[in-house]
């Protein structure tokens, strides 16, 4: 079970509150889910310190191979051309992973960058590991910002997508918004195609179901719940019809049966909650889902016993062991534990 800890947002906020007020720091560090997020506030940086014509002139890039404290050096130390800061970018190199030797040089030459000169590491490709017991983390801590672009919280995410649909001459209900992000996912990235898509397609100033419905591309995950659901409301010729759709769409029976396997752990931790009194709060904390999602298992959960999705747990495992160690045709596995779960749904 995951319980999952509030990523710290510290640097995000610091960011910022440096951009709102017009004065970049001289170090940052750019990471995270959120890429759409890193890239806005990229390009924000950029504004700031690279305004007037010169500003590519004052832009230096240092990808991952041409990484080095010799080369760091010299891109810092290039003075700015009829402009007041310069901006040095480096992407995907994994400071940490640096040899002994040059991890103290960019630590000399980190802790003493000049006013001029604003340094961001940008973590693209490869993830952000850092080590907070090494001297290079204090280095950071000390002199620059560690900014983690995280997934947003539910309410900011909704306010966003009402936000970029009304850009496009376009309305938005929460309520819809919030369905569309279960259905699609959470990361911004993601929705601005999206959003974009049903934008295009709508015919009136409102955006409705039937809109969201006919061109967004749903995440597993929600197509998934539409099938355990079904289960739940006794409807078992519409679960087979979604899983038929997920056979369809080309999904890989051990991907849908890993998130079927997830969304069952998710059921039943949603009915020992209920059990024990306790709501889609508690739910969300412990899986690190946004509240929405947790009312809707919640939901679904009411309609299932409990000694049910304990089962349904146990039997979900069996299959993907079976799946993964006796060679058996992964449809027809699916398929036959589809049976299983259908009898009996209800409580």
């Amino acid at each position: 079970m995951p319980p999952k800890g509030k990523p710290d947002s510290a640097g995000y906020q610091k960011l910022k509150q440096d951009l709102a007020g017009g004065k970049p720091g001289q170090l940052y560090l750019f990471h995270g889910e959120e890429t759409y997020l890193r890239d806005h506030y990229l390009g924000r940086l950029r504004e700031l310190l690279l305004a007037g014509g010169m500003g590519e002139f004052n832009f230096h890039q240092l990808p991952a191979r041409e990484m080095s404290p010799h080369a760091l050096e010299e891109a810092i130390d290039c003075l700015p051309m009829m402009a007041e800061r310069t901006l040095v970018q480096v992407t995907d190199f994994d400071l940490y992973k640096a040899g002994e030797k040059d991890r103290e040089e960019y630590i000399r030459i980190l802790s003493q960058l000049p006013g001029y000169c604003c340094v961001v590491f940008v973590y693209d490709l490869i993830a952000y590991k850092g080590d907070a017991r090494t001297r290079l983390a204090a280095c950071l801590k000390e002199h620059g910002t560690v900014v983690n672009f995280i997934r947003q919280d539910q309410g900011d995410l909704v306010d966003w997508v009402r936000r970029r649909f009304k850009a496009l001459g376009r309305e938005i209900d929460s309520r819809l918004a919030l369905d569309l992000i279960f259905l699609c996912g959470d990361l911004m990235q993601n929705l601005i195609g999206e959003i974009e898509k049903i934008a295009a397609y709508s015919k009136g100033p409102h955006i409705t179901r039937q809109d969201v419905e006919a061109v967004a591309t749903p995440q597993l995950d929600a197509v998934v719940f539409r099938m355990t659901d079904a289960i739940g409301q006794r409807e078992f010729d519409r679960a087979m019809g979604v899983l038929g759709e997920l056979y369809q769409m080309q999904q890989p029976p051990i991907k849908i049966l890993w998130s079927l396997g997830r969304q069952m752990r998710q059921l039943y931790c949603a009915r020992l909650a209920l059990e024990q009194g306790k709501g889609a709060d508690y739910v969300a904390g412990l899986w690190g889902i946004k509240p929405y999602p947790a009312d809707k298992l919640l939901s679904s959960a009411r309609r299932l016993s409990l000694s049910w999705c304990r089962e349904a747990v146990v039997r979900c495992g069996q299959a993907d062991l079976a799946m993964k160690s006796t060679g058996q045709d992964g449809q027809e596995l699916l398929t036959t534990l589809m049976l299983e779960l259908a009898n009996p749904a209800g409580k």
